[in-house]
């Protein structure tokens, strides 16, 4: 998990690993983090939140705070778990590790409140990509330096190709139809450094490189809010074992 790695010039837009794909998204969500040892931890952040095939990011909407991004990939989350309490918001909660150079070290506490709702819906895809994700295990790896220099906009083909694929029908797009704006999605030329739900994520070389190419994988359409589009290969079977779906 890293701390202030994941936006672009001032938190403008929200920065991808390059081959890593946006599943849901939607705003009006709070964070709680619990670490005294972290003053950037400090209190509730107010912000929008990103389910993509490799983690969860989180980007604050007060560009004064001194957490303004906050990745939590699959492999760094412990004991998540779904909260239905009879008394207060429906939430999701668990525990997060520092990755390699994530500005931060140690272990914190999180809880994430939906205030318009869907904390059900996104936990429990949360839950099920991460279990995806954690069949592609791979050593672990330091998080690569990201730097205003080598990221780019989100390639077009991201967000307006035609090519469904059923297997994604399990991410609820009827509880989150809505897809972050083009212009605000960033991409870095680094490949992720840790496992996501597809067992080798394709690689995209900017328009006018060596090597440039077509996106053929995941990716939203937001004139289809009910659709996830994605390549033709079906994601691995996963393991319900891994991550707690106990409701209180």
């Amino acid at each position: 998990m890293s701390l202030n790695t994941a936006h672009a010039f001032n938190g403008a837009g929200v920065v991808l690993y390059n081959g890593e794909r946006i599943l849901l998204f939607t705003e009006d969500v709070r964070l709680a983090l619990s670490n005294s040892s972290v003053p950037a931890f400090k209190g509730e952040k107010k912000g929008k939140i990103y389910l993509t095939s490799h983690r969860i990011i989180f980007m604050n909407t007060d560009q004064r705070n001194a957490l303004q991004s906050f990745s939590i990939p699959f492999t760094c989350m412990r004991d998540v778990g779904l909260e239905q309490p009879v008394f207060g918001s429906n939430h999701i909660k668990g525990k997060v590790v520092a990755e390699p150079h994530g500005n931060w070290v140690g272990t914190a506490k999180f809880q994430l409140y939906f205030y318009s709702g869907g904390a059900i819906d996104f936990g429990q895809a949360m839950m099920k990509a991460g279990q995806l994700a954690l069949k592609n295990r791979a050593p672990p790896a330091a998080a690569p330096q990201i730097s205003q220099q080598n990221i780019f906009q989100a390639p077009p083909p991201a967000y307006g190709l035609v090519c469904g694929d059923p297997n994604y029908g399990w991410l609820p797009y009827s509880a989150f139809p809505s897809a972050p704006p083009a212009s605000g999605v960033y991409m870095t030329d680094a490949p992720p450094p840790y496992p996501g739900m597809m067992p080798a994520p394709p690689m995209y070389t900017p328009p006018g490189t060596a090597g440039s190419q077509q996106m053929p994988t995941a990716y939203y359409d937001p004139n289809q809010p009910n659709t996830v589009y994605a390549a033709a290969t079906a994601p691995p079977e996963y393991d319900e074992d891994l991550y707690s779906k106990k409701r209180v």
